[in-house]
């Protein structure tokens, strides 16, 4: 089912938590709403399902105008951040729930929702805990369970708000490749909320950035990585050293052979972009090497300016391979040569 929503706006008294939102997602696609905090990816995920009404715009799913319809008729799977799973109710009861409570015409015979509800706990690899009860599953199972009794209706559009967020760090990395594979064997139109970049970069085929009511950005995950719209996104995506041109960070940026052409810029360089070699001549070198972080297969390296009379403390942030970190035999206090093979220029 396609997704289109037009001039999308929603206030809470003064607060305004959406401003004119315009986003077409296709049929088929996982798409990951990303932004801080308060961003109003939520409340735009809950307008989608229903579960919430816009004060202003319209909702139309495949190509039909659902703006003022019903959740209940909206063909729509929620996945809620806590699961809510019933308690009392055991693995298997939870999943058929949404099935036995249909309309008696559109209710299937028990035998076929005992034989779906065992499809799909097959599916996420639950089956073999389908007598037990929430309390006595993992985080990482109740979530896979909550997603179960959501398809099990057949949605058109599945829905995930924050769906890894009260998972550790160990089992949310687990699901997210999980959820991907899931995704590619049944094509449903997805979208989940998330604050986590890493999260949506790595499960979600688009990436909406919001911030403060407003689409920043949407596009793949390496469109919204490589070429960021603004100096928003390219902060909020990754990491990313920021240079004010017109403070005495300049002055180190032209060491690098950087020129600015307006005073007014900002440059963006992201730490992979930036190349470390031993200095040559140690006393024209442009940086000195103040520590540095093992992050496994990278090393992130700690650079302060070596200018003279060292009239800026910028610090910068550069990463290499673990391998060219030991070939390079790079120790703290080394003065080395720094090029900048990319930057992003904002105003």
């Amino acid at each position: 089912m396609s997704i289109l929503l037009n001039n999308i706006s929603k206030n809470y008294g003064t607060f305004s938590a959406l401003n004119n939102i315009n986003l077409e997602i296709p049929a088929g696609e996982l798409v990951a709403l990303l932004g801080p905090s308060g961003c109003g990816k939520t409340t735009l995920l809950r307008i989608i399902a229903g579960l919430e009404y816009a004060d202003e715009g319209r909702v139309i799913l495949n190509g039909v105008d659902e703006t003022d319809q019903h959740v209940s008729r909206r063909g729509i799977g929620f996945v809620f951040q806590h699961y809510a799973l019933f308690r009392h109710m055991t693995v298997f009861d939870n999943v058929a729930f949404g099935l036995r409570v249909k309309h008696k015409r559109d209710r299937p015979s028990e035998t076929i929702i005992k034989q779906k509800v065992h499809d799909l706990l097959n599916l996420v690899q639950l089956d073999w805990l389908h007598n037990r009860h929430p309390d006595q599953l993992s985080g990482g199972q109740r979530q896979r369970i909550a997603l179960a009794r959501a398809l099990a209706v057949e949605p058109s559009v599945l829905l995930l708000d924050e769906p890894f967020g009260a998972l550790d760090a160990s089992v949310r990395k687990d699901l997210r490749i999980w959820l991907r594979n899931l995704h590619s064997q049944l094509h449903v139109t997805s979208i989940f909320v998330t604050h986590d970049q890493e999260e949506a970069m790595e499960v979600a085929s688009q990436v909406v950035v919001l911030n403060k009511g407003i689409i920043e950005q949407q596009g793949s995950p390496s469109d919204i990585y490589d070429h960021p719209a603004n100096a928003f996104v390219s902060k909020f995506i990754g990491q990313t050293n920021v240079f004010h041109v017109d403070s005495p960070s300049r002055l180190w940026l032209e060491s690098t052979g950087l020129r600015p052409a307006m005073e007014t810029q900002i440059a963006h360089v992201r730490p992979h972009d930036i190349e470390i070699t031993k200095a040559v001549n140690e006393s024209g070198a442009s940086a000195i090497i103040e520590d540095w972080q093992h992050l496994g297969a990278l090393i992130r390296i700690v650079l302060s300016n070596n200018l003279p009379h060292n009239e800026t403390n910028t610090l910068v942030y550069a990463e290499m391979s673990n391998e060219s970190f030991k070939q390079l035999e790079l120790r703290k206090g080394d003065k080395v040569d720094v090029r900048i093979r990319q930057v992003h220029w904002f105003h």
